[in-house]
């Protein structure tokens, strides 16, 4: 089951949010962890027992970790949390990795998860949760199981216990699922079709420019596929009490790769910072151990990404590209015009997605030697001017919206317009306010009136980083 799906939008979603509010709010986390169950049954069944033993193991290690650190059993709190990051990587390993069982959907993510509470735990930074369900919900939740963003214990162990859920947020998260609906079914899924188009070709049938229209198009669907899937999770989690972070903020506006790593999977990369980074040594021991530290972190974030060969090349460039800027070339960036800097990220981005798309490494390799060198294909030819010419509103659409084009020009983004705090509001401007209110909901209904009728018409409708 995905977001975007009917089952989901008129079955699922509806039936759990009846259930949610009819419940008493002490039995809210035992509602959202048994739906949670279920939700990921229908894709997984086999695997559910996995989600529940990593569930299980992870909570008892918090309680052991706790009991420890109570009696002053400093080492022994340390045995149990390196137990437990053993564990989780054993699991992720064995199922990822060796490639002996069919991968499990999202296990990189609530595997991340539970190993951050066993930290978090352990480090003060969160209390341990005696409650097996109210931990069973944090880790199952539904709304960022599949695919994130990788929510930290200590994010939200406040909210599990004590949360609000209230008019405000719950309409707030219903836009968000519009938007990220809209990003995913209208955007990533229509122009995916013309990548999936290109992708297929043999080598000597993709001249020049369809190479280029192709990686941009990758680049354009992988980011709202997992952007539009991130908002929904973020406005699913509103509906229901939770704040989580924004998993994503217009990463295609960047100017170096320092700043696309800030923008892009925001969650993983504070996983990461806070897990791994930081406990190396960071930036506080010197260039040489800092530049140890970035190549470590980026084998990781590769390898994280799967087990095949690309990723891990993909990981090892952007720490190299890290590495460079954190010499010499972000200050020289920073100084020079910002035409530069977003040429210069554009094209190692377009550039990194090349490597992430191909596992078979012979046609990534081929991919780029018709981008950068060409073949008998020649520059261009006439099957590329169809193709630009059929996808050529849908692409200028996604470039401006991948910048935050239509933010910018509050285009369905402001929020309702009432302000209680605001007594002596003039008539007109309340009107004019209320005008545009009107306006940008019925923009949510169409964004969502035109995904139903999408999915209702159509069969193609993946999640890239469900694999991951």
């Amino acid at each position: 089951m995905v977001f975007s799906s009917l089952l989901f939008l008129f079955r699922f979603l509806p039936i759990v949010l009846i259930l949610y509010f009819l419940f008493p709010k002490k039995a809210r986390n035992a509602v959202l962890f048994f739906s949670s169950l279920v939700f990921y049954a229908w894709g997984e069944p086999v695997y559910i027992s996995l989600m529940l033993f990593s569930t299980i193991v992870d909570y008892i290690h918090g309680r052991m970790v706790e009991s420890y650190k109570r009696r002053g059993e400093e080492k022994k709190a340390k045995l149990v949390v390196l137990s437990s990051v053993i564990i989780n990587l054993s699991l992720l390993c064995t199922f990822k990795y060796l490639k002996i069982f069919p991968l499990p959907i999202g296990i990189s993510f609530y595997t991340f998860q539970t190993m951050s509470y066993t930290i978090d735990v352990y480090r003060g930074d969160a209390k341990v949760q005696k409650n097996l369900l109210s931990f069973g919900a944090y880790v199952a939740m539904f709304p960022q199981l599949i695919a994130g963003p990788i929510v930290q214990y200590k994010t939200i162990a406040q909210q599990l216990e004590k949360r609000k859920e209230t008019v405000e947020d719950f309409s707030l998260g219903i836009r968000y699922f519009i938007i990220g609906l809209g990003k995913k079914v209208l955007y990533a899924n229509n122009i995916g079709l013309l990548w999936e188009e290109i992708s297929q070709k043999t080598a000597g049938e993709i001249p020049v420019v369809m190479a280029w229209i192709g990686i941009i198009a990758y680049a354009l669907q992988i980011y709202f596929d997992f952007s539009g899937y991130s908002d929904m999770a973020v406005g699913l989690g509103k509906m229901f009490g939770f704040h989580f972070s924004m998993n994503f903020n217009y990463p295609y506006r960047s100017k170096s790769i320092t700043e696309f790593w800030r923008r892009w999977h925001i969650s993983l990369g504070t996983w990461f910072k806070e897990y791994v980074y930081i406990p190396l040594g960071g930036n506080r021991k010197g260039l040489l151990k800092q530049i140890r530290n970035i190549a470590i972190v980026w084998l990781l974030t590769g390898v994280w990404h799967g087990a095949s060969l690309n990723f891990l090349l993909w990981g090892i460039f952007y720490g190299i590209l890290l590495i460079i800027e954190k010499m010499f070339l972000l200050k020289w960036l920073e100084k020079a015009p910002n035409w530069i800097g977003h040429f210069y990220a554009s094209l190692m981005i377009l550039c990194g997605w090349v490597l992430f798309a191909f596992e078979d490494m012979q046609k990534g390799w081929q991919y780029f030697k018709i981008l950068f060198l060409g073949n008998f294909s020649g520059f261009i030819n006439q099957e590329t001017i169809y193709l630009f010419l059929n996808y050529s509103v849908l692409l200028i659409l996604a470039c401006l919206a991948s910048v935050g084009f239509f933010q910018e020009k509050n285009f369905l983004f402001e929020k309702l317009p009432f302000s209680k705090k605001k007594k002596n509001i003039s008539k007109e401007t309340l009107i004019g306010k209320m005008g545009r209110g009107i306006l940008q909901n019925i923009g949510y209904i169409g964004i969502l009136l035109g995904a139903v009728a999408y999915l209702v018409d159509s069969s193609y409708n993946p999640f890239l980083y469900f694999r991951f």
